[in-house]
């Protein structure tokens, strides 16, 4: 059995803007409250290889990954996964945008299996991970229309 998680939120911002703001990696740390650094490690291409550093969490642990990441301009999606899986077997992203009256739908698509030896198990993560996608796409899509809207970024 595997983790699987589906969410999505409207933003109410032209495509482009929410594409590039959202691809942006570097600014990572800026638009999800979560990370504490992100870093480009290699471009192939289309494809970013990075390293994401969390904030510390209620035990002072730091998490870091490194994830491999593409996206389609001319699909709106974007396809990543996890090189550096700790506690997970595998954890693959994939970002969708689509427009729907004249917003964003911007949906993630989150598949993965912990491994046997992690603290929590499939169904615990899936619970953790769609509890926290819903705070980090809310905080994305409310900078992302004060910018689009405000001029702000």
């Amino acid at each position: 059995m595997a983790g699987h998680t589906d969410n999505s939120i409207l933003i109410d911002a032209p495509l482009e803007t929410v594409w590039e703001i959202t691809n942006d990696l570097e600014n990572w740390p800026e638009l999800f409250s979560e990370y504490a650094a992100a870093e480009v490690l290699e471009h192939d291409g289309a494809t970013v290889t990075f390293r994401l550093t969390m904030h510390p969490d209620e035990n002072g642990t730091v998490w870091s990954w490194v994830s491999r990441r593409t996206p389609d301009p001319k699909t709106r999606t974007v396809k990543a996964h996890r090189l550096e899986t700790g506690p997970f077997e595998f954890m693959d992203i994939r970002w969708e945008y689509t427009v729907e009256d004249d917003r964003v739908r911007m949906r993630w698509i989150q598949d993965f299996h912990m491994k046997p030896q992690a603290q929590v198990d499939d169904a615990g993560m899936t619970e953790h991970l769609n509890r926290n996608t819903a705070v980090q796409m809310k905080l994305i899509k409310d900078k992302v229309e004060a910018a689009a809207h405000g001029g702000l970024r």
